[in-house]
């Protein structure tokens, strides 16, 4: 794979001749990892989603890019809009970094919605001729043509005092008629910390503290704050940096996770709770971001990738892409992540539809792309011993390719092995991955498959394992095997 140097990865796009873009593009489109349904660069490094904001009768959603190749080096902001959460129409590059308070990249932020008109506010990324950095935040407006106006000098320039240069990605949100923004932070002790802004016009801002979250020593930094309310209760989304494993948990090289608080008080700045909960349990999840729909529903997509982890499409210049959004809830003290209904549009034809009793192995023959939203209910028979059962996707003729699904309900614990799965990467990761699941007589799975991820619902969204795959040709098949008897159903739809 081709080394970058500092210059490359800090050239600009219009350096770039049209050209040599669309052959860019010709080449990236001619990969056999190219998803059918989720939202994916065509060009280059796809990370951070951005700006997610209802407006205007759409859905506005921004990703942070770096066009040129596989790698992070000087990004931009790419738009789309929807209707409907399904569909997604490219409007294009919406933020350059071609200021002086933003010249090597615009970095993550957030939308929100002003005087009728969408706004934005993001971490516009300087580098010093030394190569120190030097973080400012940034508002813009999006104007009728869907160009952005830049409002400078910056809203809040440089980091404040008792923190490093590493303060980035606000999310700004309104209430009572005063604008609030968190934003991720590290302390000069190298710790994370989360920093709270107010402003009355969304220009002027003025440092409340730091959001007391009951966590003084958890990693040495936290990106991609999120707070907002669901039924009265206040959520603190961020992804720390620098946890060590512990049993099941953090085995990623970074987490995202969450903490839920019954009340927060402004004045205060401070969030009881009972703990920090990791948010899905897969191999590829990140930097989330939510936005509320009309209709009062809290709307969740992150990004399907990691930090510092290589993927076996690098090498075709091009990486990542979001996931599915995803509808929060609160349950029993803890997030619900469920897939959009609207995603019931994607459903093309019902190929599979089996139930039963089922105590051996059973192979459901499949041709065609690993492009398939698949529903499993498993019930342990209370007469029979609970032995664990196996789901294997992307499975090939032989068996000896296959992405592992096991329920064990002895152990209460349900375990994705990817080692067998296409394509190995980021294997000093781990392959596997393993979330406790407190009721297990009956199993319900979810499972959206594309061509290079797999997304598991489990038991109505308690539990998500997000995940990259990257099958080889003719692993397309799929097998349920039992130990001991199970009332199972399987339905299978064909996506568009």
């Amino acid at each position: 794979m081709k080394e970058w140097t500092r210059e490359e990865r800090y050239k600009k796009l219009s350096d770039y001749s049209d050209d040599y873009m669309e052959e860019l593009a010709k080449r990236v489109a001619q990969s056999p990892f190219r998803q059918h349904y989720h939202i994916q660069p065509n060009t280059g490094l796809l990370n951070d989603p951005n700006g997610f904001t209802y407006f205007d009768g759409k859905w506005h959603l921004f990703y942070q890019w770096f066009p040129m190749g596989a790698v992070h080096g000087l990004k931009h902001w790419f738009h789309l809009t929807s209707t409907d959460l399904v569909q997604w129409k490219e409007e294009g590059v919406a933020l350059l970094p071609d200021t002086e308070y933003d010249s090597h990249g615009v970095y993550s932020g957030s939308g929100f919605v002003k005087d009728g008109q969408l706004h934005i506010m993001y971490t516009g990324n300087v580098r010093t001729e030394e190569w120190e950095r030097v973080p400012n935040q940034i508002v813009a407006r999006m104007e009728a043509d869907g160009s952005f106006t830049k409002f400078l000098p910056p809203a809040i320039a440089g980091n404040p005092e008792g923190y490093t240069d590493h303060v980035r990605d606000p999310k700004v949100w309104e209430q009572h008629g005063i604008y609030y923004a968190v934003i991720g932070a590290q302390r000069t002790d190298e710790t994370g910390t989360i920093l709270m802004y107010r402003s009355k016009d969304a220009l002027e801002w003025e440092l409340m503290g730091e959001v007391d979250a009951g966590l003084p020593d958890f990693g040495f930094m936290w990106e991609c704050p999120d707070l907002f309310e669901i039924d009265g209760k206040t959520v603190l989304l961020f992804s720390p940096q620098g946890l060590e494993p512990e049993g099941d948990r953090y085995h990623n090289i970074f987490q995202t996770g969450y903490v839920i608080a019954d009340d927060f008080r402004m004045d205060e700045l401070k969030l009881e709770h009972e703990g920090f909960q990791e948010l899905d349990a897969g191999f590829d999840f990140y930097a989330t971001q939510t936005a509320e729909s009309p209709d009062g529903r809290r709307i969740l997509t992150a990004w399907m990738g990691l930090p510092d982890v290589a993927y076996p499409t690098d090498s075709e210049d091009w990486a990542h892409c979001l996931t599915l959004p995803r509808e929060l809830a609160i349950k029993e003290g803890k997030l619900i992540q469920q897939p959009v209904r609207e995603l019931v549009a994607l459903r093309k034809k019902q190929a599979l539809s089996e139930s039963g009793l089922l105590s051996e192995a059973k192979r459901f023959e499949r041709s065609g792309a690993n492009c398939y939203e698949l529903q499993l209910d498993v019930t342990f028979l209370a007469s029979a011993d609970h032995a664990p059962v196996t789901l294997d996707l992307c499975e090939d003729a032989a068996n000896d390719k296959r992405f592992r699904i096991t329920l064990d309900p002895s152990a209460k614990k349900i375990t994705i092995d990817r080692s067998q799965c296409g394509i190995p990467f980021a294997e000093d990761f781990g392959t596997t991955r393993t979330l406790a699941v407190e009721q297990m007589d009956a199993v319900k799975l979810q499972i959206f498959v594309d061509t290079s991820s797999i997304e598991i619902f489990v038991n109505d969204g308690e539990g998500t394992f997000t995940s990259r795959v990257f099958p080889e040709a003719g692993e397309t098949c799929l097998s349920l095997a039992a130990g001991s008897t199970i009332d199972y159903r399987l339905d299978l739809w064909e996506l568009a």
